[in-house]
């Protein structure tokens, strides 16, 4: 499934070309403040064509989102993810600031949710959450994932949130 729309949001496989937009996403210090902190351009590239690669082998991704009027408006999706040892399914959304607090995350919460579940028929997924970030924690919840417990990952306090069929 390389695109799909939401209500206000139409997603495209990532791809070479988001990699400015990225780039400029990473590069928001409050944007990247739960996301392991600013990236450079060349950390960013590198993402890029790790996320492109799992694309290759999985099938499914990272998209790049965009508002109805064409702006960038963030990156979302699905990935694995290697987590206490255990290779787990996560749901992922990073958004533009000037779209935070407007029920995108939980909207495309939602979308990734039904694609996880439904159309790729995934046993589970996680949200993998900073304890200290408290608006994703709600995006997860409302979006009916569970705290399942907490955790280290890469040296910061996480909480697993999860959801199944």
């Amino acid at each position: 499934m390389d695109r799909f729309v939401t209500e206000r949001l139409a997603a495209e496989r990532l791809r070479e070309d988001h990699l400015a937009d990225l780039v400029a996403l990473h590069l928001d210090p409050e944007v990247s403040r739960y996301l392991g902190g600013v990236r450079s351009a060349e950390t960013t590239k590198a993402y890029l064509d790790v996320n492109m690669a799992h694309w290759d082998r999985y099938g499914f991704g990272l998209w790049a989102l965009r508002t109805s009027d064409g702006a960038f408006a963030g990156r979302a999706g699905l990935r694995h993810i290697l987590v206490d040892g255990i290779d787990e399914i996560e749901i992922a959304y990073a958004f533009t600031r000037s779209l935070w607090s407007r029920g995108f995350a939980g909207e495309i919460a939602t979308a990734m949710t039904r694609i996880g579940l439904s159309q790729l028929a995934l046993q589970s997924l996680i949200g993998l959450v900073s304890v200290g970030n408290a608006a994703s924690r709600r995006v997860l919840e409302k979006s009916n994932y569970f705290p399942e417990r907490s955790t280290n990952h890469h040296g910061e306090d996480v909480v697993i949130y999860r959801i199944r069929p």
